[in-house]
């Protein structure tokens, strides 16, 4: 255990008015096959600028600017290849081999002898010590059923498994859905993911999939654990962020948003607009606790690389990436490399917003109010990633942001994160002007201890106040008394409207259901503004619900690690009694 240097006792909240996120169902455990475990990944998707015309050569064009620029240097290393790759002669649905698998259209992507023209992509992709992405949809061609082909290393045949129904394709058309109890099923997609495997895939998006497709999505998981090669699994499109605990079981991402081009179709720019970046407000926030260890919220690439292209102004720009990196969510880009603009390549390349972006911890919405949005989160270090967003598109406003609503007790320094490094001056209220669409992005480096971010202290046993499971958790986890160890799971930021805020500032020491009866378990949740959020730190060490008058209590008074909170009658008893342990 680190040496603590202060112990304090904290003083009572003043309770301010916070715009609240949604509460959502639990987390479940992220998706487990080793792959973007700590942070979202990064690279270039084909789709934004590629869409309906790839070709062999135009890949590799992006492949070669994407090393050249540097880019790939600061992490982004996926070369996603998305949907026209392969042949699609019409309704009927994909052209298929004798296993009733896709066939890649060799006029685009020719083979190299015997050798797919896939496997020379990845290939490609792979000698310039990059990762190679590819596209599928659900479901199995309405060719490879007509012609009953086989299900490779099976008796069985594609007739067997499909049904009379559409499956989603959005272009070619022609799929049908798979009825996965039927034998043969898993088997079918199994060495689909085998194919995959051997041209060398490492990442692979699943688009057309929801609610309705949890089995194809579940198919493809398995598929891909089983393909003897890590393959990350992405999932598309506008999904639910109430679902969101089955995609984190199951995928490394998920987009929570349409496409985020506005182009018409089949044309590359405008790359994205006003509109489709601003409605992703309400999505990050509503789905920012499915985020973490192994999954991530997807927001689709950025708008960002092409200028006047982009279809954006330039504060809007920052807007994109800026929110991108505080949701962790993906960091994919979507422009055409080949021809980046000089201004857009500098926010593409700041490492500021590369860092934020992956330090695995996806922000809570704090305000929204009127033109104002801020989103923040807080990282281990106790520094404070905070943006405050302009949504009003025509005039820039001031605004002033006390930090105590965020968290963070007494006065902080202030650094610009998009404009290098400029400090901005040490306040207890942050003011700004924020351009028409822009973000003011800074840290928040509290100027003494950890800022109110700390740890509580049980009197009785000398433990710390924890959030099982660590990084990995569930809304809903409970909250105990466990050893004392620094981790983000036992630091806490007394807000000023009472909250007990934690995991990054991002979710709420909660009382079960709202409950203001003796022995009401206490447990994790997403922050919402409840009453049953906000608690009184009083000078004699006891904590108490504001809700209920009752206090703070470790189970049956015991001391050992495990043991559960909940509230209870107040007594004076040192199981009731916590201080506060700043590192």
């Amino acid at each position: 255990m680190r040496s603590r240097w202060m112990v304090l006792a904290a003083a009572a909240a003043v309770s301010l008015g916070l715009a609240a996120p949604q509460a959502l169902a639990p987390k479940a455990q992220a998706s487990d096959n080793g792959i973007a475990v700590n942070a979202p990944l990064m690279g270039w998707s084909g789709w934004g600028f590629l869409q309906r015309d790839p070709s062999a050569a135009k890949f590799k064009a992006q492949v070669d600017a994407l090393v050249s620029s540097g880019l790939s240097g600061l992490g982004y290393v996926y070369a996603n290849m998305d949907d026209f790759w392969y042949k699609c002669p019409g309704s009927q649905g994909p052209d298929v081999d004798a296993y009733g698998r896709w066939v890649t259209d060799t006029s685009l992507f020719p083979n190299s002898g015997s050798t797919d023209g896939m496997q020379v992509l990845a290939d490609y992709v792979h000698s310039k010590g990059l990762k190679f992405g590819l596209y599928v949809t659900p479901g199995i061609s309405a060719q490879a059923v007509s012609k009953k082909t086989q299900i490779k290393g099976t008796s069985y045949t594609a007739d067997q498994i499909a049904t009379s129904n559409s499956a989603s394709n959005f272009n070619c058309k022609g799929m049908r859905t798979i009825d996965y109890s039927k034998a043969g099923a898993q088997d079918f997609i199994d060495s689909w993911a085998d194919e995959f495997a051997g041209w060398g895939v490492d990442y692979l998006k699943l688009d057309g999939v929801g609610p309705g497709k949890t089995s194809d999505i579940s198919a493809w998981s398995k598929a891909l654990a089983q393909s003897g090669r890590p393959i990350a699994l992405n999932l598309s499109a506008s999904l639910s962020a109430s679902s969101g605990p089955t995609w984190s079981s199951l995928a490394n991402s998920w987009r929570i948003d349409g496409d985020i081009g506005a182009s018409p179709k089949g044309y590359s720019f405008p790359l994205t607009s006003w509109t489709n970046v601003s409605r992703r407000f309400d999505d990050a926030a509503v789905a920012q606790p499915n985020g973490g260890e192994g999954g991530w919220n997807d927001l689709d690439s950025f708008g960002v690389g092409n200028g006047d292209d982009d279809g954006i102004t330039g504060p809007e720009r920052q807007t994109n990436m800026a929110l991108w990196a505080l949701a962790s969510s993906q960091y994919m880009l979507g422009a055409d490399l080949t021809h980046l603009d000089a201004g857009d390549k500098a926010l593409l390349t700041n490492k500021r917003l590369i860092a934020i972006d992956q330090d695995g911890i996806p922000a809570a919405r704090v305000v929204k109010s009127g033109n104002e949005q801020v989103f923040a989160k807080r990282e281990k270090n106790g520094t404070w990633y905070v943006g405050v967003f302009n949504t009003d598109t025509s005039a820039s406003h001031t605004f002033s942001l006390p930090l105590a609503q965020l968290g963070l007790t007494g006065s902080a320094k202030i650094t610009d994160m998009i404009n290098d490094d400029k400090p901005l001056g040490t306040v207890s209220t942050y003011t700004t002007s924020v351009a028409a669409g822009g973000v003011a992005l800074i840290s928040a480096v509290p100027t003494s201890g950890t800022g109110g971010t700390g740890e509580l202290v049980s009197a009785a046993s000398g433990r710390c106040v924890d959030t099982d499971g660590g990084n990995v958790y569930f809304l809903g986890t409970k909250e105990q008394i466990w050893d004392c160890n620094g981790g983000i799971n036992q630091e806490f930021s007394l807000t000023s409207a009472g909250e007990l805020r934690t995991m990054g500032a991002t979710e709420c020491l909660d009382v079960y259901q709202g409950s203001t009866s003796p022995g009401a378990k206490v447990e994790l949740w997403n922050c919402d503004g409840s009453s049953a959020q906000t608690w009184t730190l009083n000078s004699d060490g006891t904590i108490v619900a504001q809700k209920s008058g009752l206090c703070l209590d470790v189970v049956g008074a015991k001391t050992a690690n495990g043991t559960g909170l909940q509230l209870w009658t107040c007594n004076g008893a040192s199981n009731q009694k916590w201080s506060r342990a700043y590192r």
